[in-house]
């Protein structure tokens, strides 16, 4: 036990670090005003919502990665982006220690913005508005419409895992409360080889939690008892601050909308000739019917989670710039482990007020995962306050309203005989 207390107490105030890149270093609630405090008109807005999840390999992405491909921007348009990825880094010992490069984590920053705003360049996340609050060149050319850029809100990377969430401009009034929490469950069962980032926001009256992990490997019998471990620990270890108010959750599992992504590790549990017998074959149910993850959505660790339907072909294990799963009866090399394909890389999510739309895999092959991208739509409680009604009733609209009811009136009246 010594030597797992000894690194807890080096790297926990490291992995559970508080502070997080943004476009918008702080974001401060709305201070309280009468006009907020007698609000009681609350309506319900759906925003659409991405999540990707990417066991990118240890591999830098490419200078010329289009992330447009992943995003599907030519096809979609969502309010919310949220990309998870595992192993940017190479594993190595300054790595899982926790080195504090973030050079690679900034370059993925970079090309999320590029695809996002549709830019011609990359560039680094920085603060964008200046002290007039007019955007920078850079945003006007990246889009026409004002408000309809992304800004980053939440950039946060652990060893080899990274979250990063995105948000259309104007909704960033109404971002309130940000925050990060880490848990390592790797190496001695806290460094952060292992383990999941989690990110925390409000938006208008609704809380989001988005879980991004990496959980623990190996396709052997009994190796789902450490991702279900995993699981477990980052659920009763994750905290955040209760908030200005202290009226914000706390718990993973107390927000109100909550989506579990990453590389889960779950594997099939079949032989492995079996298992590339089926995937050959495209015959996805058998698989499915013994895949862990879905036994654990049943009755295990993640019951009462949710699932879209997978129509998708395994994720792991590929041959890196290939086609071909790692270990092939026709490709394998002597002496080299054979690891059965399987969906590793999972996007689940808890609790009412998201329905989702698009679950599916992308097909970019430079690691030895595919990717793997879902669309949901969310429900925002979003409360009305007094001043928004007062606004109303001195704005032109309400004028042309009531001068046109005036005229109605008036011609009514003079047809009435006096």
């Amino acid at each position: 036990m010594w030597p797992r207390l000894v690194a807890s107490k080096i790297l926990g105030k490291r992995l559970g670090s508080s502070n997080f890149v943004a476009d918008f270093p702080s974001l401060d609630p709305p201070s309280s005003s009468p006009d907020t405090i007698f609000s009681n008109h609350k309506a319900t807005h759906n925003y659409r919502v991405f999540v990707s999840t990417w066991n990118v390999g240890g591999v830098a992405p490419p200078e010329d990665l289009d992330m447009k491909e992943l995003l599907d921007t030519g096809n979609t348009s969502c309010e919310i982006y949220v990309l998870g990825f595992q192993e940017i880094v190479p594993l190595s010992a300054s790595n899982v220690l926790g080195s504090d490069d973030n050079k690679i984590s900034t370059k993925w920053n970079s090309l999320i913005r590029r695809a996002l705003n549709n830019k011609k360049t990359g560039d680094k996340i920085h603060q964008h508005s200046n002290e007039e609050g007019k955007l920078s060149n850079d945003e006007k050319s990246s889009n026409s419409i004002p408000g309809q850029d992304f800004r980053c809100i939440i950039s946060k990377q652990m060893v080899g895992i990274l979250i990063s969430v995105w948000v259309r401009s104007y909704l960033c009034p109404y971002i309130r409360c940000p925050s990060v929490s880490c848990i390592g469950c790797g190496i001695m069962g806290c460094l952060g080889n292992k383990g999941s980032v989690s990110v925390r926001f409000r938006l208008h009256e609704t809380s989001f939690c988005f879980v991004c992990s990496h959980l623990a490997s190996g396709g052997r019998q009994g190796d789902e008892k450490l991702r279900n471990s995993n699981v477990s620990e980052i659920f009763s270890r994750t905290n955040f601050p209760r908030g200005p108010s202290l009226d914000l959750p706390r718990k993973i599992l107390d927000h109100d909308r909550v989506v579990f992504l990453g590389d889960l590790n779950y594997r099939i549990s079949l032989p492995e000739s079996s298992v590339r017998l089926l995937v050959d074959a495209r015959d996805w149910n058998p698989l499915l019917e013994n895949d862990q993850l879905r036994m654990e959505l049943v009755n295990g660790e993640l019951k009462g989670w949710h699932e879209g339907t997978i129509a998708f072909a395994p994720t792991y294990k590929y041959r890196p710039n290939s086609d071909v799963y790692y270990g092939c009866f026709h490709q394998s090399k002597k002496g080299e482990k054979k690891r059965a394909p399987a969906w590793c890389d999972r996007i689940i999510w808890y609790g009412t007020g998201l329905k989702q739309y698009v679950y599916t895999r992308g097909e970019e092959n430079f690691s030895d995962h595919r990717p793997v991208k879902a669309i949901f739509t969310a429900q925002v409680g979003v409360l009305h306050s007094l001043k928004q009604f007062q606004s109303f009733f001195v704005s032109e609209k309400f004028d042309r309203i009531t001068s046109q009811t005036d005229d109605f009136v008036c011609k009514r009246r003079s047809s009435f005989p006096i």
